[in-house]
């Protein structure tokens, strides 16, 4: 069989406009691609999402690779401001520019190319599985938890799984991921009394009291970081009234803040402690907040050993570059894959992600390929 070109790969996924929640025949040509090779194809469709399912190999094997990652791409933005077509996947001086050819086309491509070079022409004494979803950029519901739910009910298992995000910050091989921080978003609500400005003790101003609560909130330390983590940071991203009159104190304030924790936290904790921190606002400035919070996900870690082993020992065969071990960024759906096997994350330089002229270098996702096949070869080895 006909090595599979991943940058031609990735470029029939780049011209599939699979803008979230949209599959635009992406899994199609996956199925297509895995299907050749003998892989049993299953689409896992939940809500508005399509998910596809690949095994390669007996789904009770002791011995199961696998990979995961995502076809759907953020929007492009000002068409206009493309140098190229957005879902044209032309190339230039050897750089693809398309929407998804960092984040993250190039991945699936390689690794899918990868997984059918090596089970045609070294077929494993085990297994090989890809999940492949279409709700990583939006709200993650029904994409890799779906496949996730439907692994359980069918009985099938990965030994441990590669994720393949951009990982690289500026060149190829620098980082792979052992983990990620934890991620979560809380909105806050105070409730007072409306009154005139001129008459501020007839009324209960809210905007003192959340002012109060904001500083409290982004004053605290929440830790000094961990063996593998920085520190958590909290950050207040909006406090809005929606007060047009300079002579109306406002009924009602709200204020939302984002933070990202470490593996000293967890959700719970960190709701707790808000709730806490606004129980005491409320009664000192004698009005009501409520509070509404978001999980995204939990803080984990996969501890170095013979997973980020591996997949170090390969990229540095390849690139030469041995890799940092890092829990950086923000999250992934290695976040939800955490709980059913080990799993680390490698891809890409991630430069240009969302970013208007997204792209990548040509030879670099031929690199990655080589990377994930001989990942392949040395876990079945």
């Amino acid at each position: 069989m006909t090595p599979i070109d991943p940058a031609r790969l990735t470029a029939d996924l780049i011209r599939c406009p699979s803008v979230t929640p949209e599959e635009g025949g992406a899994l199609g040509v996956l199925e297509q691609v895995l299907g050749a090779a003998g892989f049993n194809c299953v689409r896992v469709d939940r809500g508005d999402v399509c998910n596809l399912f690949a095994r390669w190999g007996q789904k009770d094997h002791a011995r199961t690779f696998g990979f995961n990652g995502h076809i759907d791409v953020v929007p492009v933005g000002d068409e206009a401001a493309w140098t190229l077509p957005p879902f044209g996947a032309e190339v230039r001086d050897g750089v693809m520019y398309g929407r998804g050819a960092t984040d993250m086309k190039s991945g699936v491509a390689a690794f899918a190319a990868a997984a059918v070079d090596f089970v045609q022409q070294t077929p494993p004494e085990g297994a090989v599985v890809l999940t492949i979803t279409g709700d990583e950029e939006g709200d993650a519901v029904d994409g890799t938890t779906a496949l996730l739910d439907y692994m359980d009910q069918a009985g099938e298992r990965m030994s441990v799984c590669l994720v393949g995000e951009p990982t690289c910050p500026d060149r190829m091989g620098e980082m792979m991921k052992i983990g990620r921080r934890g991620s979560m978003t809380a909105w806050f609500t105070v409730t007072g009394v409306q009154g005139h400005s001129a008459y501020p003790h007839r009324a209960k101003n809210p905007l003192p009291a959340m002012a109060r609560l904001m500083d409290r909130l982004a004053s605290h330390e929440l830790d000094r970081g961990t063996d593998h983590f920085d520190a958590s940071t909290l950050a207040v991203v909006t406090i809005d009234t929606g007060n047009p009159a300079t002579n109306v104190i406002p009924a009602q304030c709200t204020g939302t803040v984002n933070i990202r924790f470490n593996d000293l936290h967890t959700g719970a904790g960190l709701t707790g402690w808000m709730q806490a921190e606004a129980d005491r606002v409320a009664e000192e400035f004698g009005v009501e907040i409520g509070i509404k919070v978001k999980i995204s996900g939990e803080s984990f870690l996969t501890p170095p050993g013979p997973l980020s082993d591996l997949v170090a020992a390969a990229v540095e065969a390849e690139t030469g570059v041995t890799p940092e071990l890092s829990t950086t960024g923000g999250t992934s759906d290695a976040r939800f894959i955490k709980s059913h096997c080990p799993v680390v994350e490698f891809g890409l330089v991630g430069r240009t992600m969302h970013q208007v002229d997204e792209r990548a270098e040509v030879a670099q996702i031929h690199q990655l390929k080589a990377i994930y096949g001989r990942i392949l070869a040395d876990y079945f080895a």
